[in-house]
């Protein structure tokens, strides 16, 4: 399985999120292994209420614990919650997770 669908896999199950973006780049800069790259998660999740931005960039970490030793050397973290994304920037993503969806439509 590719790693980027591995870390999306993960998160969606950990955090349930109304959204998620996951971008890889190869490293710009010479690094000993090729094979590493640079990760950027965007993702709004009803779970970061209440959390402090440390709180959640600790449990993604922990999540992707496995990942961030072996194939992650750059991880890159964008974490809202609903009302903070509507806050910054107006409207909610053109994608929203199914998740999502099902509960506006029931």
């Amino acid at each position: 399985m590719a790693i980027e669908l591995l870390i999306e896999e993960k998160l969606i199950k950990a955090f349930s999120p109304l959204h998620i973006d996951i971008t890889k780049e190869k490293l710009l800069f010479d690094f000993p292994d090729p094979e590493q790259f640079h990760f950027n998660v965007v993702m709004i999740s009803k779970i970061f209420e209440g959390l402090r931005i440390k709180q959640r960039h600790k449990a993604i970490n922990s999540i992707l614990a496995q990942e961030l030793i072996e194939s992650i050397s750059v991880l890159t973290l964008h974490t809202y919650t609903e009302k903070e994304w509507l806050y910054r920037y107006s409207s909610l993503p053109l994608f929203m997770g199914s998740s999502y969806f099902n509960k506006k439509i029931a």
